[in-house]
Parts: structure tokens; C-alpha cells; sequence
């Protein structure tokens, strides 16, 4: 990375801050003392797979991610793709680190060995991918689109389908996209038009055009596979209709081995506010007439194969703005605690008293702790989603895999929309911290906020995971799965009312779960009333509100897993004395603290974001449109 020479940091500070990517002892916090990764691992749903050679993949990550993968992050920004003559040429700083992520197989840590995956739980996958992701997410796409593309064809396609693309895609060696998105069908895919005739050799001729489409088209590799949202002739109008085919961008042969090129044409790239070193390709299918592709599934089946990958696809999404807000958190920690300016509070009437680091006014620790509750509160929902994916994996009744399932559906859009929109945030008070500096591109902070702001927009923008919590997913079941997510939040607060110290907490939590529980419940009841307008206008906040509980949840539950291993280390003295000391008193103290800063600064303001949701009459809806 580029640093600037100023700023009041040491030259060996700025040397650190090159490994600023995530916080170790944190994630091993939350893998093993918050979480119980180790029942995963003892399971035998993961054969082979024990804490030493987890630990190693996630060591592992962190080296790959340190040595290799952050020394692109700025080069690859600067230099963005170049678009000529239909093809688009990508950073050449991203092809070495690309080799070895195929060579090490990264781009599907959780997929099957026999096709080129490693078979890892979720959950260490999401910790090496924590590492990997902030390092720079947008080298990393080039191989985690591959795994999303291919876990479709892993669920869905023939022996011969598999045979032909899975273990290139997983490994990355080929690349993959999804072509979604049409200039007339962005969100409401049940307009797309392209279309699909089948031809006499059972393939499907395909014609239509795609925007927006990552990594549609690059140099990286030598053949692109496009999963491509289609409807047959003949199919029903809307969703229902859909089907999905596999499109390379060069076509395969029976033996796999390499044919003529297919008919998808790269017709222009985007230029974005952020992930420069990532093109959003318009992509135009069949302008020739020779575009060809294999259906996925059965006919009109395309929705219900996509939303397959999309739980793992949108965690992704949140993995990335959370890394990123994690990467401004510690790049902000590092340069306050080194960056001299104005004097200690209490010596600012003294003229001659020396400068002191900034992380020493109150208003800088504020937005420091503020950074770090959200921080940590979304690391551990992201592990724990991951977490829910391994116990559906090797639950040992229907009922426990139900139970899983549903928390994983509930926990999905909340993992996207609300990572999306708070790591932004984090971003943005990083920014602050730095100052003058923060908006320079000396210094990382502006490419994290740029690159990051686009998590709130794509896979689904935020407004659309919010009508799908409440038109979905909270009525799922009759409400049960919101109900098993509530059930969760109190065994958290049972287990920290044990803690003398954390009872008035438990009891803010509950009071929140409950009423979020109420709210959720009676705003869903007004869907299928004549208040449903009324009602999808408050699904955002409504969705807001279910992440402030949920992170509060997540805080409490790290400040229990954290305060038996404090008390140990105070042994009857002061927490002062102790931490001043002791590093590892002052990481479990520093648990409590971003728990109590969350619950009395934060929480209060969720508990008024739910009575502002009550109102039978929005006036957003009310409002008439020539009134705006």
C-alpha cells in the first residue's frame, strides 16, 4: 500500500499498518471460546477435517492473504481494467496471485474434493476467507464467483455437466459469472427477455443481452462459464417461467476439451465508483446467432436453482463489507495511536504541555469503540451464519436441521443489508479519524469506503432483502423461524444473568428481542391488510432494527464468553491494574466494554426506531407522488 510520509506516524507504524487486514486473536475468540467450532469439527460430517488442519487452512489464508493478496489492493485500484476491442484486460498484478489461488485450490473451500473443493465446514472457511476477502475483495472475486457458479452445477447438474466444468470452476481455473440482470429487469427478473429455443442436439440456442455483470468478461483465464437466467419459448410470463443454462464464454467439447468461441460478446465496462480491478460488463448473447447452452436443471426450474447459491453469495456480500470495516477499524486504532495532536484534556489550558496521540481525546475513543462493537458484533454473525450452516450439515434429526435452516433463512438478508449498510458506516468514521488524511489517496481509507458501498447495492439491494425479512421470511413457518432466532437471543441472556456484571445488559437485550419479536410480528399481520403499503415502508427499518438486536445479542454473547477468563486474570485486583499490564486481561476486558458502549449509547435508539414503526398510515405512502 501507498502511506503517506506525515501524519505523525512512526516509519515502522506504517510498516505494521501494511498488515492490517483482520484481528487474529478475534477470530480465535469467536471460533473457539464464543462458538463451539470444536463440536463441528468432532462431528464426522467433515472427514479428516480436525482443529490442527483447520487451524493450518486459516494460518495459511493469513500468510497468502499478508504476502500476496494485500501487496494488489492500491496497484490494482490505480491501475482498473482496460476495455478494448471487446476484450477486457485486468491489473497484471492480480495474474501471479490468481496462479496460486488456483494451485491451492482457494476458490472452494467448502466444496466437494473430487471436484477440485477442500471439504472445509463453513465456518473455517469464512475465518480463511475473512483474511483472504479483506485483503482485497476484488482479486478475491475472480475465484468466489467460481464457487457460487459451481455450487449450482454441484446441486443441479448432470454426472456430465459436473464432469465437464465443476473442478475447473471450483478451482478456478475457469472463470464464472451470473447473467441476471437486463436494462428493463434489474430486481424484477420476471421481465428479463432473453430467450432460449432447444435445438436438436438437446443444447439451447440463446439470445438476449445481460448488464451489470461481474467479471463477465477477463484475461485471467482461459474460458469464462455464464450461468444465464433464460426463458424457453413457450414458458409462463413472470419468475415461473425462468430457467437457467450454462453458457461458456468458449464452447466445451464432449472430451472438455476447448471449441470455437460462443457468441457472447462483451459489449462495454462500467466505470464505478470502486472495485476498479473488477469489471461490470454489458454482455450481448447470440448477436450472431451461434450462441449456445445446456439447461441447468429442469425447465422453468432457474429461480429455485439461484436461490441456492444466494445464501452463500450474500453472506459473501457481508463478509466483504464487514472486512472492510474491519480494515478501517485497524488501520483508524494504529494511526490514532500514533498520530500527535493538541493536548490531554486536562492540560489544554497549558501552553507548553506536550501533543499526545489522538486516541487519547474522548471524542476519537468514541468513534474507536464505536468501530469496534460493530466490528466484532459482525464478525461474530457472519461466523455464526457460517456456524449455522455446518450444524444443518451434521444435525442428527429432521427437527435440529429445521431448526438450523430456518436460522440460516432468517439470518441471510440480516448478514447482506445490515454488514452492507454498517460496515459503510465504520468505513466513513475511519475516514474521519484520519482526518485531512483519510480523504487523500495516500492513505487506504477512501478505496474502503468506495469499494465497500456497493455491498448495500448489489445481489439484491438492501430494499429488496428488507421486503423479502418481512414478506418471507418472519411469516416462514408461521413464524417459526423467527421465533427459533428469538429463542437463541434468550439463551444468551439466561446464560449471562449467571455473571453478576452482565445482568442489567441480559435484561436490555430482552427487552429489545421482545419487542423487535412483537413489532416484526404485528407489522407482517398488516400485509395482507389494506395497511400492506404502509407496512412494506417500514421493512428497511424494520430490518435495521432486527441487526441493532441481533448485534447487541452477539456483543452480550462474547461479553459471556469473555468475563470467566477475565476474572481469572484479575485475581482480586483492580481491572485497572490488571489491563495496564496485561494484554490478554485488557482483550477479554475490551469485550465488556464495546457490549456496554452497544447496550447504553446504541440499543436505546433501536428501542425508538421500533415505536416509529407503529403507525397504521406511513406517510410515505400517503404522500402524494407530485408532493416529493
Amino acid at each position: 500500500m501507498n502511506f503517506a510520509p506525515g501524519g505523525g506516524l512512526e516509519p515502522s507504524r506504517r510498516k505494521t499498518m501494511t498488515e492490517v487486514i483482520s484481528d487474529k486473536r478475534d477470530i480465535e475468540f469467536v471460533l473457539y471460546e464464543q462458538l463451539d467450532t470444536q463440536s463441528i469439527l468432532d462431528s464426522g460430517a467433515y472427514e479428516d477435517v480436525n482443529k490442527k488442519m483447520a487451524d493450518m487452512v486459516v494460518k495459511e489464508a493469513r500468510n497468502l492473504a499478508v504476502k500476496e493478496i494485500l501487496p494488489t489492493y492500491t496497484p490494482g485500484d490505480k491501475k482498473g481494467v482496460i476495455f478494448e476491442k471487446g476484450e477486457v484486460i485486468v491489473p497484471e498484478c492480480f495474474r501471479p496471485v490468481h496462479n496460486l489461488l488456483v494451485e491451492g485450490e482457494w476458490g472452494a473451500l467448502t466444496g466437494a474434493p473430487e471436484f477440485g473443493g477442500q471439504g472445509l465446514p463453513h465456518i473455517i472457511a469464512q475465518a480463511a476467507l475473512e483474511y483472504m476477502i479483506g485483503a482485497n475483495y476484488t482479486l478475491m472475486t475472480y475465484a468466489i464467483l467460481g464457487h457460487g457458479a459451481g455450487k449450482m452445477v454441484d446441486l443441479f447438474g448432470t454426472p456430465e455437466q459436473k464432469q465437464l466444468f465443476l473442478k475447473k470452476m471450483y478451482t478456478c481455473e475457469w472463470g464464472a459469472t451470473m447473467l441476471l440482470t437486463e436494462p428493463q429487469a434489474g430486481s424484477d427478473l420476471g421481465a428479463l427477455t432473453t430467450s432460449a429455443v432447444k435445438s436438436d442436439d438437446g443444447t439451447y440456442s440463446i439470445t438476449g443481452g445481460k448488464i451489470f455483470i461481474t467479471n463477465g468478461q477477463q484475461n485471467l483465464t482461459e474460458n469464462i462459464i455464464h450461468p444465464v437466467l433464460a426463458r424457453i419459448e413457450g414458458a409462463p410470463e413472470g419468475t415461473k417461467g425462468i430457467s437457467i443454462f450454462l453458457v461458456p464464454k468458449i464452447w466445451v467439447n464432449e472430451d472438455g476439451t476447448l471449441g470455437e468461441d460462443n457468441d457472447v460478446v462483451c459489449t462495454g465496462v462500467e466505470e464505478k465508483m470502486g472495485i476498479h480491478g473488477s469489471p461490470t460488463c454489458s454482455l450481448s448473447l447470440g448477436s450472431k446467432g451461434k450462441c449456445r447452452g445446456w439447461l441447468l436443471g429442469k425447465e422453468n426450474q432457474g429461480m429455485a436453482i439461484m436461490f441456492h447459491m444466494m445464501n452463500d453469495v450474500r453472506l459473501e456480500v457481508g463478509t466483504q463489507a464487514f472486512t472492510h470495516a474491519s480494515c478501517s477499524y485497524l488501520y483508524a486504532l494504529d494511526y490514532a495511536s500514533g498520530r500527535l495532536q493538541g493536548r490531554a484534556l486536562e492540560d489544554s489550558a497549558k501552553p507548553g504541555a506536550p501533543q499526545v496521540p489522538i486516541i487519547q481525546h474522548p471524542d476519537v475513543r468514541r468513534m474507536l469503540l464505536k468501530m469496534k462493537a460493530y466490528v466484532e458484533g459482525m464478525r461474530s454473525l457472519t461466523l455464526f451464519t457460517a456456524f449455522c450452516f455446518d450444524k444443518k450439515n451434521c444435525a442428527d434429526t429432521p427437527e435440529e436441521r429445521n431448526r438450523y435452516a430456518g436460522l440460516i433463512e432468517i439470518l441471510t438478508p440480516v448478514v447482506k443489508a445490515y454488514c452492507s449498510e454498517k460496515g459503510f458506516e465504520v468505513c466513513i468514521e475511519g475516514m474521519q479519524i484520519f482526518g485531512g488524511y483519510g480523504y487523500t489517496k495516500e492513505y487506504p481509507m477512501e478505496q474502503l469506503a468506495r469499494d465497500c458501498k456497493i455491498c448495500a447495492i448489489y445481489e439484491g439491494a438492501n430494499g429488496i432483502q428488507a421486503m423479502d425479512f418481512l414478506g418471507r421470511k418472519i411469516a416462514m413457518n408461521k413464524g417459526e423461524y423467527l421465533g427459533a432466532l428469538i429463542s437463541e437471543i434468550k439463551k444468551t441472556t439466561d446464560q449471562a444473568r449467571l455473571h453478576g456484571e452482565l445482568k442489567a445488559m441480559a435484561d436490555q437485550v430482552d427487552i429489545a428481542a421482545d419487542k423487535f419479536h412483537k413489532t416484526a410480528m404485528d407489522i407482517a399481520g398488516k400485509i395482507k391488510s389494506p395497511a400492506f403499503k404502509s407496512a412494506f415502508a417500514v421493512a428497511h427499518p424494520l430490518m435495521d432494527a432486527a441487526g441493532d438486536v441481533i448485534m447487541a445479542w452477539m456483543l452480550l454473547w462474547r461479553a459471556t464468553a469473555a468475563i470467566p477468563a477475565l476474572k481469572k486474570r484479575l485475581k482480586g485486583k483492580s481491572i485497572q491494574e490488571v489491563t495496564a499490564r496485561d494484554k490478554t486481561a485488557a482483550f477479554y476486558h475490551g469485550k465488556l466494554m464495546a457490549a456496554r458502549f452497544f447496550m447504553e449509547t446504541l440499543l436505546p435508539v433501536t428501542l425508538g426506531k421500533l415505536d416509529g414503526m407503529c403507525a397504521e398510515e406511513s406517510p410515505a405512502v400517503a404522500i402524494p407522488d407530485n408532493a416529493f
